[in-house]
This record gives C-alpha cells, sequence and structure tokens, in this order.
C-alpha cells in the first residue's frame, strides 16, 4: 500500500474518455493501494468524435475495459471494491447495455439517474449537464429554465441516439430531476455525482476568456445553476464533478465550497491520469495525484 494514503479509502476518477494508457494507472492504483470505493464521474469512454489512445467506441467496453475490471476482480477477490459509475455528455449512449449487464454480473454499479446506498452514505449519480455547443444531446438538459447560453445549442435542436418524449426534451430540466430524486433523501450523508460541476465557481471555468458570439461575451463559467443552487440550498455532503478540463489549470483549484458542500473536480486536460483519494469520513484527508 502506498505511503501516507492508508486512510483514503476512496478513488475519484472522471474525463478519462477511454485513454488506456491511463487507465492502467488507475488500475495499478487499485490493485496496489485496495480502496473500498472507487467513483468514476462520467466521460469515460470513447465516443466516435474524441477516442484518445483507444479502441473504437463500438467495442471498448467488451474487449478493454470489461476484461481489465474482470483481471482486477480475480487478483483481488474480497479486496475488489465497490465500483460506481456515470455517464457524461460525451459518452455514447450505445453502451448503455453494457453497463447495465456489467451491474448484473456485480462488477460496478451503473448509478445514472440513481440514488444507491453505500455504508451510512446515499451516492447519488448524475449524467446530465446544460446544454453545450455540441449537437449529441444524449445527456444534456436545459439547467433551471428554457435559457441557453450564446454558442450553445438547445436541447431541441440537438439530436439524441435514442428516443425521448418531446414534452421531456421541451421542458425537463436539471434543476426538477435533482429536486425529484433527492426528495426524502438524508442530504447530511448524501454524495452527488455529478458530471457537470456548479455554476461560477473553481471546477467550472472554461477557456471562453474575450470570445463573442453576435458581440455578446461568452460567459467563462459554464457549470449548472441547478447544481449550485441545490447545494447552497440543501448543504450535502459531497459534490463530484468533472466536464470541463481546463477548470484546475485556469484556476489554479481542483476544489471549492459552495455554501457549507465541499466540491473536487477530476477532470484534467493534460495526458495525465487525474486521481483523487480521500477518505469518506474525513474530507480533509482529500489529495489530488496526477500520474
Amino acid at each position: 500500500m502506498k505511503p501516507g494514503f492508508k486512510n483514503q479509502n476512496c478513488f475519484f476518477v472522471s474525463d478519462i474518455h477511454g485513454n488506456q494508457k491511463q487507465y492502467e494507472k488507475l488500475f495499478s492504483c487499485i490493485k496496489e493501494e485496495k480502496p473500498s470505493l472507487v467513483l468514476m464521474g462520467g466521460d469515460l469512454f470513447p465516443s466516435s468524435l474524441n477516442a484518445i489512445n483507444s479502441l473504437s467506441d463500438e467495442t471498448f467496453i467488451s474487449q478493454y475495459f470489461l476484461p481489465e475490471i474482470k483481471k482486477l476482480k480475480g487478483a483481488l477477490q474480497d479486496e475488489f471494491p465497490v465500483i460506481m459509475l456515470i455517464s457524461g455528455n460525451d459518452d455514447p449512449i450505445l453502451f448503455e447495455d453494457e453497463l447495465r449487464s456489467g451491474e448484473t454480473e456485480e462488477d460496478w454499479l451503473y448509478l445514472n439517474n440513481r440514488i444507491v446506498h453505500y455504508q451510512e452514505y446515499s451516492i447519488f449519480g448524475y449524467p446530465y449537464v446544460p446544454p453545450t455547443p455540441f449537437l449529441i444531446k444524449d445527456w444534456e438538459k436545459y439547467d433551471v429554465s428554457r435559457y441557453v447560453d450564446p454558442g450553445c445549442v438547445s436541447p431541441e435542436e440537438g439530436y439524441r441516439n435514442f428516443k425521448v418524449a418531446q414534452n421531456e426534451i421541451k421542458y425537463g430540466t436539471i434543476k426538477k430531476d435533482i429536486a425529484e430524486k433527492s426528495r426524502g433523501i438524508n442530504v447530511e450523508k448524501l454524495i452527488c455525482l455529478f458530471h457537470s460541476p456548479p455554476y461560477k465557481c473553481h471546477l467550472d471555468r472554461a477557456a471562453l476568456d474575450g470570445k463573442m458570439i453576435d458581440h455578446v461575451p461568452l460567459d467563462v463559467h459554464v457549470g449548472s445553476i441547478a447544481i449550485r443552487e441545490f447545494f447552497e440550498e440543501k448543504k450535502p455532503y459531497l459534490g463530484l464533478h468533472g466536464h470541463i478540463h481546463e477548470s484546475a489549470r485556469l484556476t489554479g483549484e481542483w476544489k471549492d465550497i459552495i455554501g457549507d458542500t465541499p466540491v473536487f473536480t477530476a477532470a484534467h486536460d493534460g495526458n495525465e491520469l487525474s486521481l483523487l483519494r480521500f477518505a469518506l469520513d474525513d474530507l480533509s484527508t482529500v489529495s489530488r495525484e496526477l500520474l
């Protein structure tokens, strides 16, 4: 076990985008350090538009990810961690069936739009992000209203790889989803595994400085207002995020506090794996290592 990390029993990663070199580093750390819980915050797999050192999007899970998880499971036996993962806006919807099958075989828990219990905690997985400039809208929704930032494409104009009711596309919001899913949950022990970071913090700073659309300056903060409002009002235990790769580089920070809720990002715009380690019962232990 790596010195200095013996009490840090949780790993968090995000935005690996199918990079096999980064996965090799992650699996090696899991095997060596034996965390009890591994949380994976979306944009985990290659898309047809963004495959980095990886197999094609159609074969990545069946030919790489699943076999490597099985190998790890066989090596660690009873010390194999609980793995929980969500999709991100760049993860193809075509992986859904395989991800659900992996849960059936107890290789991982697929947390999209779900809350599960882990020890005394609840873990809420949510993949959706506010509208982006990209056309694929599998994991995009309006945020708190039907407003769309300049330069972004609305959920109604983009396209999806699965059928969604038009009313849901037109009127569904991140704000409504979070409120409905979290109703009745003890937020004091709620861990939010959300692909989108909260709006206007160290975690959602995009490289949009000086850019304009039709003479309108673009907002450099691109996170979710709904998530920020939820954190400020309900004060969940922890927020874990990704999505905006360059935020930590631009702000010099990979963590922040929204209301009373500590929030961390594992997104990174370099070639290294960004690995966060912490103890669930002592968030002051959090560390970030670029491997």
